[in-house]
């Protein structure tokens, strides 16, 4: 029997440590652990990304969440190897709480054998080749009409530059930038953008700062599309389909990023067969 699907980001942690979800997670260990600093600049572009990654193992699968510089210290990672998944889930920092319950439900359920998941793979190239590939493969989840507003959550200039090839209008917003590739301005303030719009696309990085939530919320009450971009925190992501998300876009680690070669994403819809 499939466990009632949560409401939020805490209320599945529960499920998950009350074992609605599989073998309970005291029984899984994470074998390491890795913090990740990564920078990013496109080229011809004047945006520098900076990202923060928590990554735990556990068996077949990993575990990932994004943060802020200045939330996390490597030295967290001497600790959490060898600990149970569901110590770690209970941990007093958010980060390591998603990156552990997404390496349990990863590892429970893997995207590679999801019958319900369109595998979508990336091809070897360039960063910019593979960045318009997957951000081509997130847009295309979005069922829009032209002129559509898009709320997007965790601004990606190639994903900015996917919505308007489908016809879409971007809203951006994002707390480290204040401007997209184009000069188009970016908000910080994620009302502003979900309010007028039609359709949302957040990234996974809205698990780790706690907006993600109060974006579900929204979207559950307003009924509007919600579209989840997720490298960190996949496999969390996928526990809302149906439950105020509508599709997903999942790539587990290791992300396009960091690879030359060909990689694989999954993408799930509502109602996909």
């Amino acid at each position: 029997m499939s466990p009632s699907p949560p409401h939020s980001v805490p209320e599945l942690q529960q499920a998950v440590l009350d074992g609605a979800y599989g073998p309970p997670p005291r029984e899984t260990v994470a074998t390491s652990a890795f913090w990740l600093h990564h920078t990013t600049r496109l080229a011809d572009s004047q945006v520098t990304y900076r990202n923060h990654y928590l990554l735990l193992r556990s068996g077949d699968a990993f575990g990932a969440c994004s943060f802020e510089q200045g939330e996390l210290a490597p030295d967290l990672c001497a600790d959490a190897s060898g600990r149970t998944l569901d110590h770690l889930i209970r941990h007093g920092s958010a980060t390591v709480r998603v990156a552990a319950l997404d390496a349990y439900l990863a590892r429970v359920r893997p995207h590679r054998t999801e019958a319900t998941a369109e595998t979508v793979t990336l091809p070897t190239g360039t960063p910019e080749t593979r960045a318009r590939a997957r951000d081509t493969a997130v847009a295309g989840l979005l069922d829009i009409a032209p002129g559509a507003r898009v709320a997007l959550i965790g601004v990606v200039n190639p994903l900015v530059a996917a919505i308007r090839e489908r016809g879409g209008v971007p809203l951006p917003c994002d707390l480290n930038l204040r401007t997209t590739h184009w000069g188009d301005p970016v908000t910080d303030d994620m009302t502003r953008v979900l309010d007028g719009a039609d359709a949302v696309v957040a990234t996974g990085m809205t698990l780790g700062n706690g907006s993600f939530d109060l974006v579900l919320e929204h979207c559950r009450k307003h009924g509007t599309p919600l579209v989840v971009y997720a490298q960190t925190g996949s496999a969390v992501a996928r526990a809302f389909l149906g439950a105020g998300v509508t599709a997903l876009s999942a790539e587990p680690f290791p992300f396009s990023q960091f690879s030359a070669d060909r990689t694989t994403l999954y993408r799930y819809r509502v109602g996909q067969a």
